[in-house]
């Protein structure tokens, strides 16, 4: 057995096994980025709900 390859074995699972703990770096996925047609839907939708909002009755005095 090639004692460079054993060491490069052995470096390597305690590289993964060690990996898991909470501790290790982690990597962020990038923040999405808006799709245009998404936006617009919202916005849309937004001023559709606002009109179609009932009012308030205004108390009488």
């Amino acid at each position: 057995m090639d004692p460079l390859g054993y060491t490069m074995a052995v470096d390597a699972t305690l590289r993964h096994v060690l990996s898991a703990r909470p501790d290790a770096p982690q990597v962020t996925d990038p923040p999405p980025r808006p799709h245009p047609v998404r936006a617009a839907t919202a916005a849309l939708l937004r001023r559709l709900a606002d009109r179609v909002e009932p009012r308030p009755v205004c108390a009488r005095a």
